[in-house]
């Protein structure tokens, strides 16, 4: 009797774990999700973990299959992450349905997840970043690093690196007109100019420019570069005036070299050619890159910029990067709010345009044996971010598609398999 009990007992842990090993989670990113920002986290760390994930892509806005292990359902459920339980019959009809010849979806292994840097200074600044905003959100782990570790190598520590808000030329983000009184900007430009002179420049935009070629060669070598704002443009109009002085007298106290615009060199530049850069100190733009608000000429409830669909199983860094459960976009402002298209070199990849007007909002392409992502504008949830203005509750916005763009970004070089080389 008791010898029937034990094998009985023994026969019901053996189904349950064989049931368990056998049962896998999907987390739906249509519009079923009930928090889209915080999915992109438990599946960054499932992957964190060394438990990878399947990303379905363009299956139900870009789905996420795994495993039930490393507590996945509870951690969902702890973050009000929608999750379906699948049966193996069904998790596999799905993959059969995915991979399925005709269909414009596929199936991708996210296996390692990268390592996270974020370009930002240690002190505080009167404006947000909405990648961290994101990260912080979704609870995926990062490290900030700045201009000296830049210079120090420590970039080869990292996959995967994020800019913001910044100004590569060395012109403090032009804020001269506006804000040169205001303490915040005062205590910027002298920590700034310390800086510079503490590693050996010159001039501050010397020291930045060094640290543009600096996260190119990064790149070059294998690094994911992601962009918004000011640190996407600036950035090659950093590498384009390389030996050059564009900076007014404001900002490094001599004047702009006479030829500069017509020695612009585009073939150093990662993704736009043919502009020209702006002197006069009280324009906020840095060159006709960017599209300002100012003449954008629509009215904010019309502001919307659209999706490229792309094909899954041909195409799937780009389709990875356009994951969403919309296709269309509420628009937002910047520093650098949309770009010209007649400004984008033909070898980049358009992810995103506004209909009917010659701008571009998300573009990508690769460099070397890495790739790069530019997404125009400050934060998709704050049509007209300002400088201290608080930073946005992404409580209240946990199904942006905006920000999902953002963090397509994060999870895309999980899928890649060859070995960066350092």
């Amino acid at each position: 009797m008791i010898q029937r009990v034990l094998t009985a007992i023994v026969f019901v842990i053996l189904f349950n774990c064989t049931v368990f090993a056998q049962q896998q989670i999907l987390i739906p990113m249509d519009a079923s999700q009930s928090n889209h920002l915080k999915a992109y986290g438990v599946v960054f760390n499932q992957i964190t973990d060394g438990y990878p994930v399947k990303w379905l892509l363009n299956y139900r806005g870009g789905s996420f299959m795994a495993t039930v292990d490393n507590d996945i359902i509870r951690k969902s459920r702890l973050r009000n992450v929608t999750f379906e339980t699948l049966s193996t019959a069904s998790a596999t009809s799905i993959i059969r349905e995915v991979e399925r010849t005709g269909s414009n979806t596929s199936l991708v292994n996210l296996e390692k997840a990268p390592k996270i840097a974020v370009y930002t200074p240690d002190q505080a600044l009167p404006w947000d970043d909405a990648v961290t905003l994101a990260l912080t959100y979704a609870e995926v782990e990062y490290d900030k690093i700045w201009d000296i570790e830049v210079l120090e190598g420590k970039l080869d520590e990292y996959d995967w690196l994020h800019m913001h808000h910044e100004d590569f030329t060395g012109q403090f983000g032009k804020f001269w007109a506006s804000y040169r009184n205001m303490p915040w900007y005062i205590a910027q430009v002298r920590q700034m100019e310390a800086m510079a002179n503490t590693l050996g420049y010159n001039k501050v935009s010397d020291q930045k420019k060094a640290v543009a070629r600096t996260i190119k060669e990064y790149v070059g070598r294998g690094g994911f570069l992601f962009a918004m704002c000011s640190g996407t443009d600036t950035f090659d109009i950093a590498l384009a005036s390389e030996g050059l002085d564009i900076a007014p007298s404001q900002f490094d106290g001599d004047a702009v070299d006479p030829n500069a615009q017509d020695d612009l060199d585009y073939s150093k530049t990662l993704a736009f050619e043919d502009f020209n850069i702006i002197i006069d100190p009280y324009e906020y733009e840095h060159a006709d890159i960017d599209v300002p608000v100012q003449i954008q000429q629509v009215d904010e409830t019309l502001d919307y910029f659209t999706l490229f669909e792309f094909s899954a199983k041909w195409d799937p860094v780009p389709t990875m990067l356009t994951q969403n459960h919309v296709s269309s976009i509420k628009g937002f402002y910047g520093q650098t709010t949309a770009f010209r298209s007649n400004k984008v070199k033909s070898s980049v990849v358009v992810l995103a345009e506004a209909p009917g007007r010659e701008q571009v909002k998300y573009i990508h392409g690769n460099y070397g044996l890495g790739t790069w992502t530019f997404y125009a504008g400050h934060d998709p949830e704050d049509y007209t971010h300002r400088v201290n203005d608080p930073p946005t509750d992404l409580d209240l916005h946990p199904n942006s598609p905006g920000y999902r763009l953002i963090l397509n970004n994060i999870l895309f070089p999980a899928a890649k398999k060859k070995k960066r080389k350092t």
